[in-house]
């Protein structure tokens, strides 16, 4: 008989009771194949009336659908009034807890999920700290047995273990039974509680059924489930828990979504190597390096039959040399490193990432139940053959081709509702009609896709509800275009009606010239991809050159009396504004914009040196202004106190390319830096250096070039009032950079 565990209710009472012969507790390892394997066997000799598995009872009703998965899946439970409050269960073909599941299914036993309610849990979480994990008892009894990695010994011992299953079970019961006596004082008060309610969704089963019953939980629990206290000391440990209504459905799962390295708290470091070992139990290894050299030979790597075979003798050798029974992951991944990556881990980083993690992505099948917005979705995945996948994949979209124009208007209005399975490659310039996406489906943009369900039944009328209410709460000018632009490239008439009129209110109350240009780039998108999205192009020019003529206006007075974080804002603001001016404004609102920036380098007094610097770049750039002049002003302004640093810093931005081309300009920038005293160099070097991080490595490398050529790099060297020490510096650096060069 097991002693009663300290911290049990009613442990001291004298009324705790051993369970039934008829209940068999089988301790597993979540996720672990060899605890898979003994579940399977358990129940194929106990051949139980009802299984209790450890899990949320609120699932119960989404068993019966186990037949139409195809693993890994996981359910996915959340609050019903807040979707985004969820939490998964995953199960992995194997896992313990989904053999016993299918196990049921097969041969029609009922299944019965034994755990605390995940209304509760999610209430709790939202409401308590979490609580913290004291101990952990595969790492304990690594420890004891001589091992410095839990992974490893419960490989040894379970995983590849030839023990009769209700031996093992018996084995796992009674080491645990001494851990949890030994850390008693460390067990929290939701494991405790957890227990209870396993107990009780046990106790209601022995009166259910008068068969045999089997229990698959975790294994620090059996020693909790092997006695039971009187009935209200359990109710009593329960009593007053919160509990919210919850709603659910099964969702895909992946092996990457399953490993320990996604953060997922009951994770395994191998998923892929799991899965191997569970559906191999012949030839393993010799499989297991087949499907390396495969992989290897895939990314171009050399890796023939025959190393492959000369690493599992390898592997083979150093499982015995260090005492295992077969070997492990660590043996086959040193041996593969040594004979088939041939000791680089370029190749062994691919193996891990591809089969000892995996890509593998479940599926669910039609008849589960899920939100409306779950199958629209499906439904348009099927229709525009872009299904769900784990593995990255870059797409290009031709916006002329029907199929195309169809997924970025999906990706995009996914994108609205928050659900990111694809993101736009924004720094690849591909034409008008072309865009460039990134997707990958992740499995946990199942909580958004469930969140997002409260906006709708379909993926578009659930993205254009969103759009229209923030075209309502648009407060800025900016707000309100990047609505716009959503609501265009979404293709949504209503929510790009909506967005056109907030904008106008935001305009209307705009009195910031900064604010009106910040709506520029957002706009210039619209008006390039107008025609293309159906969107009456006209409409949305209309409203952008309303904008830039205001915007433009009063450029120069808004860049007068700021401080240096306004000044930064009104530089970045300017730049964005006349990239929007280059793509999509006309002549006339062109010409207006570059007056603007002509009266703002010849205000007087000045305005801040980092916009004013910025525009007499553009206007040089684009042959408004000869070096003669830019020359003039650069001379100007820093001969004014304070202001030079900030005006060069501003012209420097941008591209380094006419720049270098220009000795004059070139020289009259490093004479300046060089002639800075050690106080102000020191005080400028913040400015310069996030404008020359703006440069290319081959315009940095350019540049320097051409500083070397006009005296050295001398504007690496601060004059530290020594001339004599300075000039041999100079020379110095001189020296290493030349040697660099050749």
């Amino acid at each position: 008989m097991a002693r009663p565990l300290p911290g049990m209710p009613g442990a001291g009472s004298g009324l705790m009771k051993p369970i039934p012969d008829r209940v068999t507790l089988l301790g597993i390892r979540h996720h672990g194949p060899g605890s898979a394997r003994m579940v399977r066997a358990a129940l194929d000799v106990v051949r139980p009336q009802v299984i209790l598995v450890e899990g949320p009872p609120d699932a119960d009703n989404l068993i019966e659908h186990v037949g139409e998965l195809i693993p890994p899946v996981a359910l996915l439970l959340h609050d019903a009034a807040d979707p985004s409050e969820a939490a998964f269960w995953p199960f992995a073909r194997f896992s313990p807890e989904w053999q016993a599941l299918t196990w049921g299914a097969r041969h029609n036993v009922d299944v019965r999920f034994a755990d605390l309610p995940a209304g509760i849990s999610l209430a709790r979480e939202k409401t308590e700290e979490v609580d913290r994990v004291v101990v952990d008892p595969l790492g304990v009894l690594a420890e004891a047995a001589g091992f410095d990695d839990p992974e490893r010994w419960w490989e040894d011992v379970v995983e590849h273990s030839s023990a009769e299953p209700t031996q093992l079970a018996a084995a796992v019961a009674e080491a645990m039974t001494a851990l949890r006596e030994e850390f008693a004082d460390t067990v929290d008060q939701r494991t405790l509680q957890r227990e209870a309610w396993m107990r009780q969704v046990l106790r209601k089963a022995l009166t259910d059924y008068d068969g045999p019953i089997v229990v698959v939980c975790g294994a620090w629990h059996v020693p909790a489930l092997q006695q039971l206290p009187a009935a209200k000391a359990d109710a009593d440990l329960v009593k007053g828990l919160t509990k919210r209504k919850i709603a659910g459905s099964w969702v895909p799962w992946s092996h990457g979504r399953l490993a320990a390295t996604s953060g997922y708290g009951a994770g395994v470091a191998s998923p892929g190597w799991y899965a191997h070992l569970w559906e191999y139990t012949k030839d393993t290894i010799p499989r297991w390096m087949a499907r390396t050299s495969h992989v290897l030979r895939e990314e171009g790597l050399p890796a023939s039959t025959a190393s492959a075979v000369e690493a599992v003798r390898l592997a083979d050798t150093l499982a015995a040399l260090r005492g295992r029974p077969s070997p492990g992951l660590s043996e086959v991944s040193e041996a593969a490193l040594a004979v088939l990556c041939g000791g680089d881990d370029v190749g062994l980083r691919i193996v891990h990432e591809k089969l000892v993690v995996g890509e593998e992505l479940g599926q669910v099948g039609s008849g589960v139940p899920r939100s409306p917005l779950a199958t629209d979705l499906e439904r348009l995945q099927r229709k525009l053959r872009l299904p769900a996948s784990a593995a990255e994949k870059n797409m290009r979209l031709d916006l002329r081709r029907d199929i195309d124009r169809g997924r970025s208007r999906l990706l995009r209005q996914l994108h609205v509702l928050d659900v990111r399975w694809g993101e736009p490659d924004e720094t690849t310039t591909l034409g008008t009609f072309a865009e460039a996406w990134t997707v990958r489906w992740d499995p946990g943009l199942a909580v958004a896709v469930a969140a997002a369900a409260r906006h709708g039944a379909t993926v578009e009328g659930a993205a254009e509800h969103v759009l229209l209410e923030q075209a309502k709460s648009a407060e800025t000018v900016a707000d309100a275009a990047e609505v716009l632009r959503e609501a265009v490239a979404c293709e949504l008439v209503n929510a790009v009606t909506a967005a056109r009129a907030a904008l106008d209110r935001c305009a209307a109350a705009a009195t910031d010239a900064l604010e009106l240009l910040q709506a520029l780039p957002a706009l210039a998108g619209t008006v390039r991809y107008g025609s293309v999205r159906g969107t009456d192009p006209e409409l949305l020019r209309a409203a952008m050159h309303g904008l830039l003529a205001r915007g433009s206006a009063g450029l120069p007075l808004a860049c007068h009396g700021i401080d240096d974080q306004t000044a930064e804002v009104a530089l970045s603001t300017m730049d964005k504004a006349h990239e929007a001016v280059v793509l999509a404004a006309d002549e006339e609102h062109t010409a207006g914009w570059w007056e603007a920036l002509q009266r703002l380098v010849r205000t007087d007094p000045p305005a801040h040196g980092l916009p004013t610097g910025r525009a007499t770049r553009l206007l040089w750039e684009d042959d408004r202004l000869d070096t003669e002049a830019v020359a003039v002003r650069m001379q100007r302004a820093v001969s004014a106190a304070g202001t030079g640093t900030s005006f060069v810093a501003g012209f420097l931005r941008g591209s380094a390319v006419r720049l270098a081309a220009d000795p004059r300009l070139l020289g009259l920038v490093d004479e300046w830096l060089t002639g800075l005293p050690n106080d102000a160099f020191e005080d400028a070097l913040p400015l310069l250096r996030r404008a020359i991080s703006s440069f290319s490595a081959p315009e940095r490398r350019t540049l320097a070039e051409r500083v070397a050529q006009g005296g050295g790099p001398a504007v690496l060297v601060a004059d530290d009032g020594d001339p004599e020490r300075t000039a041999r510096l100079v020379e110095f650096v001189r020296g290493l950079y030349e040697g660099a060069r050749v």
